[in-house]
């Protein structure tokens, strides 16, 4: 079967733009062909829940694969940034943690830069065959069960101070609709078929591995031989069965252009080579469903209850499930979609930069525009693991650290190319160095040295009154001047953790400049305060993403106005833009020495 396609184009801002064009794609159909119930009973499923959908099908959507214009979304759509949705399965541990707070960082700059609408989605993964042995070995029911485990991460974003707008769970009733629409869809447009399947199946990882990607290995508690997946260390089965298969391998140009936009799909770009890697070496149709006599937890495919919907499928379209999907006609510009950003851990790389785009691409609904991949947390090098009893807690860490504290922590040197390690007493010498030493010593020292008078320092550079400036004076309203704008690019190149680092920067480089100044002895010190309350009042805006808590009463101390919020916006981060601030500030501490440093 052949047909004739859409050349996908992508601009700078990452919208799907599609030109027509001669480019000709094979789609394989299936080699073995076993007769499952009845395989598509759709138009009923959606008349009962959209009474829109028959009319949707009569304008245009073709029984057979084809690859056509891509929705381009309005321009003024919210910024809309995702988590991945978290397996209930067990309880949450720091890598969860890290992942929540990149994103929400990513989120609240976009509030900084003035997109007040930005989103951000996070929530639960309730379904499948882990989920389903869980609550075995629990002895509890599995709804139960997701219950449970589920308000454990809905209480893990509130003790990270999440600013997010949504938490979904699979087992909403309104994700399920939208899972077994989007299926019907892709069946619809003849990217679903039946086909017997073989191959080396990982109940951890709900997926099924080529022979190429799976090697010998030895259980190192037992010494049992066993076969893992190379990819992620976790054993697989083999497994025969007969499901449905969605046809990735149509997908292969497709794919390959995406990864070679000019401005990058995944970022940090060390991940697209693998990627590209195994989408050239070929790509396999991918099992999409289980049988039910093997997996009943989870959504069952349209009109064949003996099939259970693949969980990483299911998993996928919860990022539309809260953008409004199914969109009803004429009103797909309407949502947040497309993701601006998708907020991953390494490990699931291949499910959100092949899988789901090709998903997406079959059904002519646009891409994600950039997926931003973070590595894992170590201790002493090793992976973190339940079996070695070396997985941290992250309430326990929040409670002994504090919520910024472990927030700067884990942003300041968490991993997105690399690993990153973690240990106690990493986050005690940062406290301590670059928190307490840093910020809260140069904000202490910056009030006790103004005596009373900061406010008129603020008033004298705004009415030009300042003594006249000397190079090194200069110098650090320069670096002043230039620092806020390096971070919005190392933040817009999506790099956090490099923002973070710039803006601390300020810290040091004033308190080295505080030291050298000596104000103290100076009699006309206006200017180098001047210049030390303005480094202060920068940085404190700028750390507003990353320490929510901890920024504002670094304002709040500044007395920088709460009421406009002009004022604490990235605008306000210009040298001297705001002659407002510093009237009746006292002393405080902002960063107390923790409970216990051992």
């Amino acid at each position: 079967m052949a047909e004739t396609c859409g050349e996908a184009r992508t601009t700078r801002d990452g919208r799907n733009n599609m030109q027509r064009s001669s480019y000709r794609y094979h789609i394989p159909m299936a080699t073995t062909r076993t007769p499952l119930r009845s395989l598509f009973r759709a138009s009923q499923l959606l008349r009962s829940r959209h009474p829109w959908s028959c009319a949707s099908r009569k304008h245009g959507w073709a029984a057979t694969p084809r690859r056509g214009v891509a929705t381009t979304p309005q321009k003024s759509k919210p910024y809309y940034v995702t988590t991945p949705i978290f397996y209930v399965n067990a309880a949450p541990h720091v890598g969860h943690l890290y992942t929540m707070v990149i994103a929400d960082i990513m989120k609240r700059w976009q509030v900084l830069l003035g997109n007040t609408d930005a989103q951000l989605l996070t929530g639960t993964d309730e379904h499948g065959m882990k989920i389903q042995q869980a609550a075995i070995q629990a002895g509890m029911d599995t709804q139960a069960f997701c219950d449970m485990n589920c308000r454990t991460f809905e209480a893990l974003a509130k003790a990270a101070n999440l600013d997010n707008d949504h938490f979904i769970r699979t087992t909403d009733p309104a994700h399920r609709d939208a899972v077994q629409y989007f299926w019907e869809m892709l069946q619809h447009r003849g990217y679903i078929y039946t086909s017997k399947h073989e191959g080396w199946y990982s109940v951890s990882d709900e997926t099924f591995y080529p022979p190429t990607q799976v090697q010998n290995s030895l259980d190192p508690s037992t010494g049992r031989k066993r076969m893992v997946s190379i990819e992620t260390g976790k054993e697989v089965e083999w497994s025969s069965e007969t499901n449905y298969h969605f046809r990735l391998s149509a997908f292969k140009d497709r794919l390959l252009d995406l990864y070679k936009r000019e401005d990058p799909f995944i970022t940090p770009t060390s991940y697209t080579a693998a990627v590209v890697n195994g989408v050239e070496s070929g790509l396999q149709d991918l099992s999409i469903s289980r049988p039910a006599e093997r997996l009943t937890w989870g959504i069952p495919v349209p009109g064949d209850d003996t099939q259970t919907i693949y969980v990483w499928l299911d998993a996928l379209v919860n990022y539309l499930t809260k953008a409004g999907y199914p969109f009803p006609p004429g009103k797909e510009n309407t949502s947040a979609w497309p993701a601006d950003l998708h907020v991953v851990g390494k490990d699931i790389v291949r499910f959100h930069c092949v899988y789901w785009p090709a998903f997406l691409m079959a059904l002519d609904l646009p891409l994600p525009r950039n997926v931003l991949v973070h590595g894992h947390w170590t201790m002493n090098r090793e992976k973190m693991s339940k079996s070695t009893g070396n997985v941290v807690n992250p309430f326990f860490a929040i409670e002994r650290f504090g919520v910024d504290g472990m927030r700067f922590f884990l942003a300041y040197r968490g991993g997105l190319a690399d690993d990153a390690d973690f240990d106690n007493s990493f986050i005690i010498r940062d406290y301590k160095k670059l928190l307490q030493g840093g910020i809260g010593n140069l904000t202490l020292r910056t009030i006790g040295c103004a005596r009373g008078n900061l406010r008129s320092y603020i008033i004298d550079a705004g009415s030009d009154k300042l003594p006249a400036a000397t190079p090194e004076d200069l110098e650090h309203q320069e670096m002043l001047e230039q620092t806020p704008p390096q971070v919005a690019e190392l933040m817009e190149n999506l790099n956090p953790r490099a923002a973070l680092q710039e803006t601390m920067s300020i810290i040091e480089k004033t308190n080295k400049y505080f030291h050298a100044a000596e104000p103290w002895k100076t009699p006309n010190p206006q200017r180098i305060m001047y210049n030390v309350a303005e480094s202060l009042r920068i940085a404190g805006i700028l750390l507003q993403p990353f320490m929510p808590g901890k920024s504002h009463d670094l304002l709040e101390l500044l007395c920088v106005n709460t009421s406009d919020p002009s004022k604490r916006a990235f605008a306000a981060t210009a040298y001297g833009s705001d002659p407002d601030y510093g009237e009746g500030v006292k002393k405080g501490i902002l960063f107390p020495p923790l409970l216990t440093e051992e």
